[in-house]
């Protein structure tokens, strides 16, 4: 008998293209969701109007948290598809490639995807285009002494400023952009660890929808998180609701993250030490007030607040330390993977300039019914005027990745890495004689 890795459990190993499994009792308007987990019955609520035969179990992905709510599942879906589209596509244009080497060319592909959209597209509208010109930079390709790993700084404080970004309110919204009186909204709570609202509740477009034309909580000093998160957050290992301020407070606490000042000394940022020093960074005085009457010190503060209430850098949505923080991460994640879609022999230079022309915005056209969309995804616009149709909306071409043949002979191939790939012993014997 054969044992696969782990991580097999998400593929569709019968399949010829290269697959990842998806459900098999359910679908999107013609669309795939992500398969169910094997536990069962798994945690996740359920339809309070429905019978115990019609349960909606947790999803499985590759993360144990894409149930945590319905717009995160719906991201995780979206990628589902575009990885089976790809590879779809793929054995399409190559009918002699295994499903092997199928899978692993589209989980290349969705790799170098989600570097692209994350670097060109949200990360500079996060730290702010001076910041990521000094922190970050143009590509000069692989370096070996730069450690891409995940700073405990970045995982643990700097990027949890998000969790002030998060709208209380999940709007689903119809093809007209317009509140759809059979989707109402739904506060934050009402959709956690609940999959079943994306079965029964109109699938991922109109939520999609929702998150294109509405924008990120509005970053106040003087609310940095919405109640539905600091009262009512809810986790499956808990059986009362959780404050999500406190726990990431206590989070940075329990790994031993050094104080706000350490952190701004770090990169290079002057220390504070008055509340007047506060006041240079921070305008709302009644919050540097507060910071005083609880820490007393500047010194004393918990990096994840002090960094969170900084005012922001022009054309940012971070103050100074979390862009640095941000900043010198995704450099390291870039610069330390030999990997990078930019560096030479991953792709072909052809495949690299199609690569370039894809968005999330055509990610989105091509694996939902939604028809148009915002060139960027993630600039907020006013529908319709700010919005294109799909087919004006640029994307890759594959024929890059076709291999063509001649009196049976590859006369061009893709560049294959030969010090990656699945391990021999889950090859085929043909395959391993041609690896």
């Amino acid at each position: 008998m054969t044992h696969y890795p782990k991580g097999w459990i998400l593929r569709n190993l019968t399949s010829e293209e290269g697959l990842l499994r998806v459900n098999n009792k359910h679908h999107d308007n013609g669309q795939e969701y992500l398969p169910f987990t094997d536990r069962v019955p798994s945690p996740c609520a359920q339809d309070s109007n429905v019978s115990e035969d019609e349960r909606i179990e947790c999803f499985m992905a590759g993360d144990s948290r894409s149930s945590e709510v319905i717009s995160l599942t719906a991201m995780h879906t979206l990628w589902l598809r575009e990885h089976n589209r790809l590879a779809r596509a793929l054995k399409t244009i190559n009918s002699h490639w295994s499903a092997e080497t199928v899978y692993q060319e589209a989980r290349k592909i969705v790799g170098a995807l989600h570097q692209i959209i994350t670097l060109r597209d949200y990360i500079p509208k996060i730290i702010g285009p001076d910041a990521f010109n000094q922190y970050i930079g143009l590509y000069k390709g692989y370096d070996p002494t730069v450690n891409p790993t995940v700073s405990n700084i970045f995982a643990t404080a700097a990027f949890r400023f998000g969790h002030a970004t998060i709208q209380p309110i999940v709007r689903r919204l119809n093809a007209q952009y317009l509140d759809d009186p059979e989707l109402p909204h739904l506060q934050l709570h009402e959709v956690f660890f609940s999959p079943w609202r994306l079965i029964k509740e109109g699938g991922l477009d109109p939520l999609i929808r929702g998150l294109l034309a509405h924008p990120a909580k509005l970053q106040v000093q003087g609310q940095l998180m919405n109640e539905e998160l600091t009262d009512k957050l809810f986790v499956l290992s808990n059986n009362g609701s959780l404050d999500l301020a406190s726990l990431n407070l206590q989070r940075g606490r329990d790994h031993g993250l050094p104080g706000y000042n350490d952190w701004r000394e770090f990169c290079g940022l002057p220390e504070l030490e008055t509340q007047t020093d506060l006041n240079t960074i921070i305008a709302n005085q009644k919050i540097t007030e507060k910071i005083m009457e609880l820490y007393h010190n500047p010194s004393n503060i918990d990096v994840w607040l002090g960094g969170l209430v900084e005012d922001f850098l022009p054309g940012a949505r971070t103050g100074p330390l979390f862009a640095c923080l941000i900043g010198k991460q995704m450099k390291a994640l870039r610069d330390g993977d030999r990997f990078w879609w930019e560096n030479d022999n991953v792709f072909t230079e052809a495949q690299k300039n199609e690569l370039k022309k894809h968005s999330l915005s055509r990610v989105i056209c091509d694996n939902t019914g939604i028809s148009d969309v915002p060139v960027d995804a993630f600039q907020l616009g006013k529908f319709p005027q700010d919005f294109k149709h799909c087919s004006n909306i640029d994307g890759m071409n594959l024929e890059a990745w076709q291999e063509i043949f001649q009196e049976g002979k590859v006369i061009f191939t893709r560049i294959v890495s030969q010090t990656c790939g699945i391990p021999h012993k889950f090859l085929s014997s043909n395959e391993q004689l041609n690896s």
